[in-house]
């Protein structure tokens, strides 16, 4: 799964930080906490790896 925002891509890369123990779990916030509990780490990498490049700051609600 990729990231649709520049925002989700962060977040993913914040949970990914804390799978992977560079930062504590409980520094983790909102989304970046639910995305720490709910998805495994390839999945995290493939969604921070997204390029940031020609993607909103934040996903519009349609």
């Amino acid at each position: 799964m990729r990231a649709t925002s520049k925002v989700q891509q962060k977040a993913a890369g914040a949970a990914l930080s804390a799978k992977r123990g560079d930062t504590q779990p409980n520094e983790l916030t909102g989304a970046s906490k639910e995305m720490y509990h709910s998805m495994s780490e390839a999945e995290l990498e493939e969604m921070a790896g997204t390029q940031r490049k020609g993607k909103p700051k934040r996903k519009e609600n349609e």
